[in-house]
């Protein structure tokens, strides 16, 4: 980097818009790899992603909304114990802030349905209680994360939601900047 040439610039600058072009394309890769292993579940991550985007789709949410549904758990293979803050950082640039709250607090939320089970309070996800975007993030998990392990469901293809995604990761929507306000609360 230090030997680093105007020149060297501006074919660095060309290779990475390319790269950056190619993101949906990776997104839905590393999407895919949550096939297979279902974890004791009636389905495993990948249809669980299709139903859980299949049900917003269904129920007349914005574009926006469905592809976060679909990519929710996509951290699963990579961050096992803090999946939902992966997928909310990866989206963070392309989505709105409520729906990046959502994303990352969704584990928690849902931890409601099941963190008794094994010793925890079901009852963390109430710290946000006076947050505006509780009630928000509960529908999201009771609505369509939680109900979206039924074997039976009928899913969409991942081809029908594809074009979403690729519209969605099409260009950041927000700047780095503009996005630290959103999160400490400013209007942008």
């Amino acid at each position: 980097m230090r030997d680093r040439t105007q020149a060297d610039s501006h074919i660095l600058t060309a290779r990475r818009v390319h790269y950056k072009s190619e993101l949906p394309k990776r997104v839905l890769a590393h999407l895919q790899l949550l096939r297979g292993d279902a974890e004791g579940y009636l389905v495993d991550r990948f249809e669980h992603s299709l139903q859980t985007a299949t049900r917003a789709h269904r129920d007349g949410r914005d574009e926006e909304y469905v592809v976060c549904a679909l990519l929710h758990d996509i951290g699963d293979s990579l961050a096992s114990y803090n999946h939902a803050e992966l997928a909310a950082t990866i989206l963070k640039p392309f989505i709105s802030p409520a729906n990046h709250w959502m994303l990352a607090k969704h584990n928690l939320f849902q931890g409601y349905y099941f963190f008794h089970f094994s010793g925890r309070d079901r009852h963390a996800r109430d710290k946000y209680l006076d947050h505006a975007l509780y009630q928000q993030t509960a529908e999201f998990c009771e609505l369509y994360d939680g109900a979206a392990f039924d074997p039976d469901y009928d899913s969409l293809p991942l081809e029908f939601f594809e074009p979403m995604v690729h519209r969605l990761l099409e260009k950041p929507r927000y700047s780095p900047q503009e996005l630290v306000r959103a999160m400490q609360g400013e209007k942008i």
